[in-house]
């Protein structure tokens, strides 16, 4: 699967966010304050996830409307996966034993992951 940059994030989670294909002024509203854009450059960056393949486009009237082609779920976990694997040398452990030893993440959040795990354990 394709990386996404910074700016393509911040839309395709505008685009997951709304649950149903969008047009590209409700993508542009969603972005105000984070990156206040011109129309034709949202409608660019649309056009560049379509050809991506992130996103379908279906001409709507005299606008488009864009759908997600790849699920959110799916592209947090195959970045997440990528990178685990390339920072942390594919595990887990040493992604959680150098975040917790770099005080980026505390004791709370490893209980949080304790609990995680025992409700998935306990499916």
């Amino acid at each position: 699967m394709k990386k996404l940059g910074d700016a393509e994030l911040e839309i395709m989670l505008a685009v997951w966010a709304a649950g149903e294909a969008v047009q590209s002024s409700y993508v542009q509203e969603r972005l105000k304050g984070s990156r206040d854009w011109s129309l034709p450059a949202v409608i660019t960056s649309l056009n560049r996830l379509v050809d991506k393949g992130f996103l379908a486009c279906e001409r709507r009237g005299r606008g488009n409307l864009y759908r997600p082609l790849v699920s959110e779920s799916a592209y947090k976990a195959a970045e997440g996966r990528g990178l685990i694997d390339r920072l942390y040398g594919s595990s887990f452990t040493g992604m959680v034993a150098s975040l917790y030893d770099g005080r980026a993440i505390g004791r709370d959040d490893l209980e949080e992951l304790r609990q995680y795990l025992d409700e998935l354990e306990g499916k």
